[in-house]
Order: C-alpha cells, then structure tokens, then sequence
C-alpha cells in the first residue's frame, strides 16, 4: 500500500507504523496512507530557519523571479495534477480553481517584484524629518523574518492553499513548512515532489509534512509566523497555544464563514441582474462540492421575491448532474470523504430545526459513471429560513458542503443587519443595477466582509466571481471568518517582514536604505552619471551643472510653444493680489531648462526617459532669475527583459534646481522631482565580434580540438559560420524560414537578451544526426574563407544599412538584429571547441 511521504530536512521521508487510510473520494478506493508519527518536529522548524538564510539574502527581484520560474515549471506537470485531483472528488473545473489558481498566484506575486527595491528588504513609505533643517530623520525598512511560515491547511484547495500563502511568503524572503490536511495531502505531496525536484526553490525553503502534527505549534519562536485554514472552532483552540501567546507569534486565521449574497431589490425576475444571482448561487452552491470557504451559504432576497427565487433556483439545481468528475457531462463531484458527508448531515439537521428544506434530500441519487454508494456522494441541499431575525441557525451553522439557506429581507437596511448577524465573513455579494443601492449596501455591511462584490450587467462578464479570491486582493474576513488578512498584494508580503523605524542623518540612512534621502552628501561621478551603465550607478552619485538665467523671452516663447498663457506668464497687470512678484516662470518651462541642464547629449547607455514620478515647485522663479541643477542617482530598480530591447534596468533621479543668486538658505531650493530613466545594462556575457577577435580565436584552432558537445569536428564548425555570414548578406537563400510566423517575434526577441544559445540545437538547413560534407580542402582554407565572408558581411550593410535579410530561425533580420545573432553564434561555436 503506498503511503503519501513528507519532505522534511532535505529528504523524502514517512512516519512510523501503517497510518491512517485516505480513500478517493469518488470509487471509495482505499489507495494510500499518511502517517507523520516520529517525525521531529522541532527540528523540521530549526532546519527551516538555518537554511532560510539563502531565502533572506535573495533580492525581491531574484525571489520574483524564482516564483515566476516555477510557476512556469508546474504549468508544464500539471496533467499529472489533474489527473490525482479527481480523487478529491473535484470536477475539472474545480481542480482548475484550485491547481491553476494555485500556479497563478505564483505568478501574480512574481510580478509584484515590480513594486520593491533591488535589494534584500523594502524601505516603506516616506522619509520624515526629525529636526529643522533635515539633518536628522526617519524612515522604515522591513526586513525578512528569520523564521519560518508555518501553513496548516485545509482539505478543500490542497494546491491553492499552499501556494496562495507560500508565494507571498517567499516574496518576503521566509521559508515554509506547510501541513496540509490529511484527507488531500497526497495531492500537495505531487506538486511538492515537482518543486523539489525542480531545483528551483533553495533547500530549506519548503518543507512538508503531509498531515497532522499535533506538536507543529509547541517548538514556535518569535520569528515564526503561522496561518491556519479551517473551522473557527479549530482556529480559536490553537490561536490560545501556550506557545504561541508565550512567544508572540503571529497568528493569521481563515475560518469557515456565512457568506451572504444579496439580491437587490431593483433585480426583478427578467432583468440580467436576477439571472446572473440565479446562476452565481447555484455554482457557489455546487463548485467543489460546496466545500469553499468563500461559498454563498446565505441568500438574501426581497420577501416578496422569494417564490421566484426559490423556483429559478430549484430549476437550475435540477440541472446538476452527479457522478465521475473525470466524465465532462458531471457538473459536480463529491465530497473528499463519507466523514465529511455524515457531518455535512449533522450540520444541515441542525439548521432544518427552524429553516424548510426545500430542494434536495438525502435519498440515494443518480450519478454518472460512479457508484453512488461508494463514493462520498451528496445532492445540492436548498433550505428556506422564513424567519431570519428570530431564527439563528443560518447564522452560526455553516454545512460545509453543497448546502445554503433563503431568506427573505423587507428593506436594504433588513439585509444589511441579516448580513451582519453572521458575525463577520471572508465574502459578500450583492446583485443590482442600481449603483445607489450598491454604494449603500458596501458602504454599511464593509465592516464585516473581509470582501463586497457587485455585479450587474456591465461587470458580469469580466467578474470574477463571488467565491473567488485575487492574490492583489486582501483575502480574510473579520470575526469568526478569523480577522486575518491573507495575500493583498504588497501588504500581503509585509505580513511576514519585520517593520523597523530607523532613525540617524540623511547620508547615513542613505547607505542603509540604499535609497538617498534628500540632504544627504552627494557622491560626485567622475564622468557624467548618463554615460554609465546601470550597474555602475549608485544611489548618491550626483552631478552639479552649469548656470542658465531664465529671460523674459522664454517665458513669453514657451507660453507660445505650449499655449500655457496662465496670467502670471503673460499679464503682469494682473499680479496685484496674487502671491506672485514679476513676470514668472512656468513651472514645466523650469523643468524643462533643467533637463537641458542635466541631459547627456551623447548615445550612451540612457536608453530613454521612462517618466516622471513626482514634482513640486517650492517658490515661484522670475524672469532673469539664474538656475542651476543636482542630478543625483535616487534608487535603482531591475526590470525585466522585454521584446527587442536590449537588458536595461531603471534608474530614479533626484533632480534639485536652485536659485543660484538666492541669499537666504531657505529660498534656495525652487524646485524637486523624481524622474526615470531606462539604462542598458553591462553586457558581460560575450565577447564583441570583429575581425580581429575572429582572427584571434581562429589562430588558437587546429584539427586535434574537440568539441565539448555536438558531432562537430573544428573544420565543420568554421564552414557553418561561413555560411551564416554567406545567408546574412543573401548570397545564401535558397532555404525557407523554418519558425512558424505566430512565434517569429518572440525568437527573433531571444537576440536582444544575454542569454547563451542552448547546447545542442540543430539549424533546420543542417542534417540532423551525420556531419556535414566539407567545403574545403582543409582547415586553413576554411578559415581564410570565413574572414573573408566576415569581411564582405562588414561591407554589404554598410553599402546596405536598411537591408533585410532572412534566416531559417529568426525571421527577416536588420543589420542590427544579425550583429546581435553573430555575437550569439560565434561565442556558442568558440566556447564549444574551448576558444573561449
């Protein structure tokens, strides 16, 4: 019998003894067993904090870029996912939710890179001065906790609700242990057999122990932080662990909560607004069984709407079809096992004390392709709570499962009280046309939904739904849905940082931020900040420019250019009673001079403006007033490669323009902004082909060289890159262009990166496993012919720079895209004869 194994301290492991069976859900197979007795708990956690230092050391950037490279890893493997998640008893829309919806939390937190600095740990906020003058101030930075997440999870989303929290936790640089419910814990153990074995991940990032460990909170420290999913009851048990109140750990809860959905009373039978409630109920109703815990478990509607509610809904149900979740005619699957049918029943028992069942029982039903008894089967369950205000089953009873309850409202303010009485949620809904009624209903029951969702018709088509939580999107509720606050974008990631205030000069938080701080020292560039490359920029690096006295002619010139003809630019009749003195400069005219002041006129690495993050004009500037400028290097941020640009990354400056004749200090400063710039990268990668470096390589070959990969012999290798430069200049062209046209962009993009070539691959105009047939009678020969086809490469784009010509892979290419290809190629082919 297979047992489902941990990951614990770098290796596979399982517990002592047999364990305990798990069945699938839909055969009643009993296929393999969890079991974690023996395990070392408190070690599993040391283990997790010791090699989280690789975690804590990463940058953002480099952490973002790992999750992004694993999601794309997993997306790859994810029939295999499929294929054990129907066990669960999911449909394959419901394993999509979860198994994709896992995979696209990784990428939606990979992209959130974007937001933090190029370092280890984030500066929060704005600086704030402590002192007159600035000389003295303030700032947060939030660092990595050196501890571990510990996730303990529930059966419903085994995929997602790992990866949901383990994104954001290793965004912030934390490693996680995750316990994920028994019950689907072998489902978790296959993503996590990938991820391991991906290489992806550093060791110690993850660790997984597959089910429940009684002892996980009782070796806690400080720097832990632990999230649960699950009952509220539950929940509240291990939020009072001894430990976890002895050490302050931080505890975030999602529970199990009554969700309500409001039908407003604008959406009548026929409107697209009532339609749309009809088909979101019945589908929070019925995706994974029920088993969400942002499913609509109470239905609010008009009283005298109640009747058509009931009946479209019944109607809709009747088309719900139970069996093999594998078969694409079930619309619903099972629950993950007979435990949880026999609960859901208990629960559903409970609230029909006060509330009517109106559709469904517990009758055997028709399944398809699937044995109704043997599997963890069970109808969608209506009940109709005519009572709400007297009655409060509905609102403390939760039946996880494909079960919910009507209940009639007199007025908004009845449904938003019946919203509330469930004592907070992780979701709400309400379904109107009327934007008035949306903004009441939000606005009054915001206090106790972690999340309000309206729909109508213009929306509907684009929304994600009721049930659906958004990694940008705070996910938690208050009350008993727990009062945590899962994901939500950046904060989400914060949630597993250390905030600290710190406090000194502006130039010493500058080095320790990273991020210079206005008033610190400038660190004057040798050379002009624009002539280097992004790597060679540092926060700090400044330069001072020349004077230039702003004329009355200016002004008057550059109200005509922009048609700004504000009355402090053209009219000094009119000053009296304004706060200005004279004729005054524009503000963007100010701006303007001062980017002439400061631009690089040469090409450099600058390869373009990429926009203005912030400006403020402190006092106004007149005419024959004299401005000169500090450009100082603010923060660099990395940026990914994209399309046909080469690797840049970008760089915020601080730009400072002063009123150079001004006397007193604190009229000097006349305005600030913060502009971007995009900035080549250093290209380290390869070496720069010309001649000389061809003739130098091709003097270091002889016969006897070997190559490292490939059928090539060193003659065989010169003759290909012959006939490269031969198809460059079209001498060459009887050939077809290999890559389909929908991809040619995208391979034509691989140029501009520096990555290499991979080993390897074989060109289409190539024989795929025999040599070629020689040219040449020898070596030498070859090599004199390929200089010479190097040579009339150089002068046919000189004679030609606006030629195109095609190659079998890349598509039509400009002089410029085939010295990006030749500089690819020829350190591919020198490095694999070991030339390079």
């Amino acid at each position: 019998m297979q047992t489902t194994q941990s990951y614990i301290q770098g290796q596979w492991k399982q517990g002592k003894g047999e364990g305990k069976p798990i069945f699938d859900s839909i055969t009643g197979e009993h296929f393999t067993n969890i079991n974690v007795d023996g395990f070392d708990v408190p070690e599993v956690l040391a283990y997790g904090r010791e090699k989280g230092d690789t975690l804590r050391k990463m940058t953002f950037q480099e952490r973002g870029n790992m999750l992004k490279a694993l999601a794309f890893h997993l997306q790859k493997k994810k029939r295999a996912f499929y294929d054990l998640s129907y066990r669960t008893g999911a449909t394959k829309m419901d394993s999509w939710f979860d198994i994709d919806g896992g995979f696209g939390n990784l990428f939606a937190n990979a992209s959130l890179r974007k937001l933090f600095p190029n370092q280890p740990f984030d500066v929060e906020g704005d600086p704030i001065d402590l002192s007159h003058g600035g000389r003295f101030m303030a700032h947060h930075i939030l660092v990595p906790k050196e501890g571990v997440a510990i996730h303990i999870n529930a059966f419903n989303f085994p995929v997602w609700g790992m990866l949901e929290k383990c994104a954001v936790n290793w965004m912030a640089g934390v490693p996680a242990v995750v316990l994920p419910a028994p019950q689907s814990a072998y489902l978790t153990e296959a993503v996590v057999k990938e991820i391991i074995a991906s290489g992806i991940l550093p060791e110690g990032g993850l660790q997984l122990i597959s089910g429940t460990a009684k002892n996980i909170l009782d070796s806690t420290e400080s720097q832990d932080i632990v999230t649960f999913t699950g009952s509220a009851k539950t929940g509240r048990l291990l939020k009072n662990h001894p430990r976890l109140l002895e050490e302050s750990v931080p505890f975030t809860m999602e529970a199990d909560s009554l969700n309500a959905s409001v039908l407003g009373e604008d959406a009548v039978p026929g409107t697209p607004e009532f339609d749309l409630f009809i088909r979101e109920v019945r589908n929070e109703m019925t995706v994974k069984c029920g088993q969400k815990c942002t499913a609509i478990r109470r239905i609010l509607v008009p009283e005298h709407l109640m009747e058509d509610v009931q009946i479209a809904l019944g109607k809709a149900l009747d088309k719900v079809t139970l069996g093999d979740p594998r078969l694409k005619e079930v619309r619903m699957g099972s629950l993950i096992d007979k435990n949880q049918v026999e609960a859901v029943k208990k629960s559903i028992l409970e609230l029909s004390k006060t509330a009517e069942l109106v559709y469904g029982d517990f009758d055997k039903a028709k399944t398809i392709g699937a044995d109704y008894a043997k599997g963890a089967f069970m109808k969608p369950i209506l009940l109709r709570e005519n009572h709400p205000f007297e009655n409060e089953a509905a609102h403390i009873t939760e039946a996880f499962g494909p079960v919910s309850t009507l209940m009639p409202y007199k007025t908004l303010e009845d449904a938003i009280k019946l919203s509330k009485k469930g004592k907070g949620s992780l979701v709400s809904s309400i379904f109107t046309n009327s934007d008035i009624i949306a903004r009441d209903y939000t606005i009054q029951a915001a206090s106790h939904h972690g999340r309000i969702l309206s729909i109508n018709r213009e929306s509907a088509k684009q929304s994600t739904g009721h049930g659906a939580p958004l990694p940008n999107l705070v996910h938690g509720g208050p009350g008993r849905a727990g009062g945590g606050e899962e994901m939500g974008g950046k904060r989400g990631i914060k949630h597993f940082m250390q905030r600290c205030a710190i406090q000194g000069s502006p130039t010493t938080l500058s080095e320790i931020t990273g991020i210079y701080q206005p008033k610190a020292d400038y660190k004057d560039a040798e050379k002009h900040p624009f002539a280097y490359h992004w790597e060679d920029i540092q926060p700090g690096m400044s330069l001072k420019t020349h004077n230039r006295t702003l004329t009355d002619t200016d002004i008057i010139n550059f109200g005509n250019l922009t048609w700004d003809h504000f009355y402090a630019h053209t009219d000094i009749t009119s000053l009296e009673g304004s706060i200005f003195e004279q004729r005054t400069a524009h503000g963007y005219l100010i701006i303007s001079a001062a980017a002439g002041l400061f631009v690089y006129p040469n090409k450099g690495p600058v390869a373009a403006n990429y926009g203005l993050e912030e400006i403020r004009f402190l006092r106004p500037l007149y005419h024959n007033d004299t401005i000169h400028v500090r450009l100082t290097c603010k923060e660099k941020v990395d940026r990914d490669q994209k399309g046909k640009e080469l690797p840049s990354g970008i760089v915020k400056w601080y730009v400072e323009v002063f009123d150079t004749e001004a006397v007193e200090e604190e009229d000097k400063l006349v305005a600030i902004a913060t502009i971007l710039t995009m900035v080549q990268k250093k290209q380290t990668t390869f070496h720069e082909v010309d001649r000389s470096f061809i003739q130098e390589k091709l003097s270091e070959l002889d016969e006897s060289a070997t190559a490292q990969w490939g059928l090539m012999r060193p003659q065989h290798m010169v003759e290909h890159l012959e006939m490269s430069l031969r198809i460059a200049t079209g001498e060459i062209s009887n050939f077809e262009i290999n890559t389909p046209e929908e991809h040619i962009e995208q391979v034509q993009e691989t140029l501009y990166n520096y990555e290499k070539m991979p080993k390897g691959y074989k060109m289409p105009l190539m024989k795929k496993d025999e040599l070629e047939l020689l040219k040449y009678e020898g070596l030498s020969e070859a090599k004199m012919s390929l200089l010479e086809a190097y040579d009339n490469f150089v002068v046919f784009f000189r004679e030609h720079p606006k030629a195109i010509t095609k190659n079998p892979v890349f598509g039509e290419l400009t002089s410029f895209d085939w010295k990006l290809l030749n500089r690819k190629h020829f350190n591919h082919h020198f490095q694999q004869f070991g030339l390079i």
